[in-house]
């Protein structure tokens, strides 16, 4: 759950209220410690990871560099297709995996998420038991197996 000593943070987008408390608590009844935190809209995700808007001036320990995005595609403002497309385009941040957690089960969803660059796609779970088995998968996979990318890539210099 960490990564080069750091713990890995998550970074959730979803306007759904009660689906981030549920994650919250999820991931509290799962004991992953993992810090999550919050966005509730495209804009807001772009705004997070490009420290502008309401996040300019934001330092590595207000607005640290996610090591997972947790995407909804249905948002406000923005939605998570837009995001997920800005995101992968961007050679700043298209690093980060994204994983699209949403209720759309539509084979379209599915397919564009994945034509856009997701690294995964899950469709929200009813319970919360399953809630929380997901969630304990990811981070094993994520991670405990996955090699994730550094926050930065160390400089490299030409030799003598």
């Amino acid at each position: 759950m960490t990564s080069y000593g750091k713990p890995i943070i998550i970074l959730m987008a979803d306007d759904d209220v009660d689906d981030c408390r549920l994650t919250r608590e999820a991931l509290e009844e799962g004991r992953l410690a993992n810090e999550l935190k919050f966005v509730h809209d495209g804009e807001e995700l772009l705004d997070y990871l490009k420290r502008r808007g309401k996040y300019t001036g934001a330092t590595d320990e207000t607005a640290p560099r996610p090591g997972i995005i947790l995407l909804d595609l249905n948002m406000p403002r923005m939605d998570g297709r837009t995001a997920l497309k800005e995101i992968k385009n961007d050679p700043d941040i298209r690093q980060i995996p994204v994983v699209v957690l949403t209720t759309s089960k539509s084979d379209e969803d599915v397919y564009k998420s994945y034509d856009l660059g997701v690294n995964s796609y899950i469709v929200k779970p009813v319970t919360f038991e399953a809630l929380v088995d997901i969630l304990q998968t990811l981070e094993k996979y994520w991670f405990e197996i996955v090699e994730l990318p550094p926050d930065k890539l160390p400089s490299h210099r030409p030799g003598p």
